[in-house]
């Protein structure tokens, strides 16, 4: 028998978000969009300028900054819609990270996914997933308009 929280219910519930990332240029001038729509019916919109990167790191950001969201907001079950078939086929364990960049960046994605507890992820067309494309067209906007980001 499931006894409700004495705390309430802040958060939690399903979500889904439609992630996607890319870079002008590749690399080039980089950024994510994340549009998450609550079980509730709420939309949160997340989009990061990431400066110069490729478009496989803008489309890992992208999911690491959902996975982020939903472990601190307690969503649960999420369903992770991407364009990206790289991303969504090495999240499923279907293809290998080969990519020493991206391998740090996959790990990282594992551990959230872990956090979060059930996550379903979907490979979708990029017409199906219009919002976080906007979102992260506006990133690479701001990107292009910012001087480039020294690392180190």
């Amino acid at each position: 028998m499931n006894q409700p929280s004495l705390f309430g219910t802040e958060g939690g519930g399903a979500a889904v978000a439609h992630i996607d990332g890319g870079s002008r240029g590749n690399p080039g001038p980089a950024g994510y969009g994340v549009h998450i729509e609550r079980h509730d019916g709420t939309v949160v919109e997340l989009k990061e300028a990431l400066g110069i990167a490729t478009n496989n790191v803008a489309e890992y950001r992208g999911l690491l900054a959902a996975l982020e969201w939903a472990a601190g907001h307690g969503a649960s079950p999420l369903r992770v819609r991407s364009d990206s078939l790289l991303l969504v086929k090495q999240m499923l364990g279907e293809y290998r990270v080969k990519h020493p960049g991206l391998q740090p960046l996959y790990e990282k994605a594992r551990t959230l996914t872990r956090q979060v507890g059930r996550v379903k992820f979907e490979h979708v067309r990029r017409e199906l997933n219009t919002h976080a494309d906007r979102l992260a067209n506006e990133a690479m906007d701001e990107a292009a308009a910012s001087p480039p980001r020294v690392k180190g």
